[in-house]
């Protein structure tokens, strides 16, 4: 059966104090449950009281799924105002210290902060997770294998979490590095079939490593209640248009990447070792470094990759209709990444409080 590659869009965002341009808890306020009144099921709590998360619709195209993300951003800037907080789009706060952040009191999360300890309460970030409809479970394996390649290139363009704690990472997305503590995270290995995977699920669960599989913490994933294969390796960008372009381009890979095995060809598999050194590399410097051509052997600017790469899914984005969302990843390629723009605020003005204000005039961009 011929995946319908549907697309849900998911946004973890951060709530801030508009005083000090700290992380502030909204449990006290009504933000959550006037969410939940307008928007429905549609936006939920996290593990960190500060932190917000939406989800978008099933929807049937990239239009929709713009469409579905916007209104629920508006909605989310406009609740956050009205219970005097600011909303932030951003994978890491510039300063926030998660070890004065509350854990949102629900026994899901107690169960995950019991499990791990103090890894869980560190684990302060915001990302992005990008749903696209595969609903034979052979064809969803076969495409997550092959999606792995494309991960480091995807995370660059997402990077937006170049502070922890006050200080400069150096990395361009210090969210993976922090999420990297957890079990189960980072690039999956490779299945031969979705029962070897289902084998391997099973197992930890008689194991008592897991409940269930959506404990496995990977940057993709096939859902295990959902007929997706989940991408969960970004950062949140600043701009929801970024989010909209980096949906478009991982559902136009995944039909690439169909479209290859039902003519009987293929993406080459390469080893998850060789994979890592590619996100690492994404991880660290972002759209500004080079990635390995695993079939050349040599290091490419990450940027001519990712032009690379936009020929490559050229020939589906008609049939999807996304050639406007994705023409917008060269927008991105030439004003960079968010982590690039906040640290070029942070050089002009040397203040961490001052990139805030400038994250949350990007979440609004464009609405």
């Amino acid at each position: 059966m011929r995946p319908t590659f549907t697309l849900g869009i998911e946004e973890e965002y951060q709530t801030i104090d508009p005083e000090t341009r700290d992380l502030r808890s909204h449990v006290s306020t009504e933000m959550l449950a006037n969410g939940k009144l307008r928007l429905e099921e549609r936006v939920k709590a996290e593990l960190h009281q500060s932190v917000i998360e939406v989800g978008t619709r099933v929807c049937a195209n990239i239009q929709e799924a713009q469409e579905d993300l916007f209104d629920l951003r508006r909605n989310m800037i406009h609740l956050a105002e009205e219970n005097g907080l600011t909303l932030v789009a951003g994978a890491t706060h510039p300063f926030a210290d998660w070890r004065s952040q509350e854990i949102y009191p629900d026994p899901r999360y107690a169960q995950v902060v019991e499990d791990l300890q103090l890894v869980a309460r560190s684990n302060l970030i915001f990302g992005l997770h990008v749903h696209v409809g595969i609903e034979d479970r052979e064809a969803a394996i076969r495409i997550m294998n092959s999606l792995r390649y494309f991960l480091p290139h995807i995370l660059a363009l997402s990077t937006n979490s170049p502070f922890w704690l006050g200080m400069e990472t150096g990395y361009k997305s210090y969210r993976a590095k922090v999420f990297e503590h957890f079990p189960r995270t980072n690039l999956p290995d490779s299945f031969a079939s979705y029962s070897e995977f289902e084998n391997y699920v099973n197992l930890l669960i008689k194991t008592n490593s897991i409940d269930n599989a959506k404990k496995l913490w990977w940057d993709v994933r096939p859902h295990p209640f959902f007929n997706t294969v989940e991408v969960r390796v970004c950062d949140i960008p600043m701009r929801a248009m970024e989010s909209v372009a980096i949906a478009a381009l991982i559902q136009a890979t995944a039909m690439k990447l169909y479209t290859l095995h039902a003519n009987n060809q293929d993406f080459r598999q390469y080893s998850r070792a060789l994979l890592m050194e590619n996100k690492f590399r994404a991880v660290r410097y972002g759209l500004d470094g080079k990635l390995i051509d695993f079939g050349k052997e040599t290091e490419v600017p990450e940027r001519d990759l990712i032009v690379e790469y936009l020929h490559f899914v050229d020939d589906v984005l008609d049939e999807l209709g996304s050639r406007e969302q994705i023409g917008y990843i060269r927008t991105m390629l030439e004003q960079g990444s968010g982590a690039d723009r906040q640290l070029r605020v942070f050089r002009e003005t040397g203040d961490l409080k001052s990139v805030v204000d400038y994250m949350a005039r990007e979440t609004r961009e464009g609405l």
